[in-house]
């Protein structure tokens, strides 16, 4: 089951908000959380604000009480350039000098599958190891 929540329109560049959205990439929503609670980038609010939408959307899409937010995975989380906005600013002998504000639209999917980035690391592993078969 997949969920997704979409922030358009924010006013920061698509190069700076991307090196924070590739760190959580694929992997467990608590994890992806808290490592942006620590990422001291502006990036990391907006795509946190998202996230924790993406996993309401999906709750209230499974039904109230049936699903648990530890149990999603971070499928997907893309950033997508938007409009330019072009400011001037009056510079030296009456020129002026183009500002320009790029924007970006935020695109967070959340999955109860783990995805296959995951599955490789020793973490998940050891997340999903089953017990051998000859000790109990």
């Amino acid at each position: 089951m997949e969920a997704r929540a979409v922030t358009k329109f924010v006013v920061i560049s698509p190069r700076k908000a991307k090196l924070t959205a590739d760190l959580i990439k694929g992997k467990p929503v608590n994890e992806a959380l808290a490592i942006l609670k620590f990422t001291p980038k502006r990036a990391a609010t907006l795509i946190t604000k998202t996230l924790n939408s993406a996993v309401a959307n999906a709750i209230d899409k499974e039904g109230s009480g049936k699903l648990d937010p530890d149990d999603l995975y971070v499928k997907d989380a893309v950033i997508d350039p938007g409009p330019i906005m072009d400011r001037w600013k009056p510079r030296a002998f009456g020129r002026a000098s183009r500002i320009r504000k790029r924007m970006s639209h935020i695109k967070v999917t959340v999955t109860t599958e783990m995805p296959k980035e995951f599955k490789k690391t020793r973490k998940a592993r050891r997340l999903v190891s089953k017990p051998k078969k000859g000790k109990k």
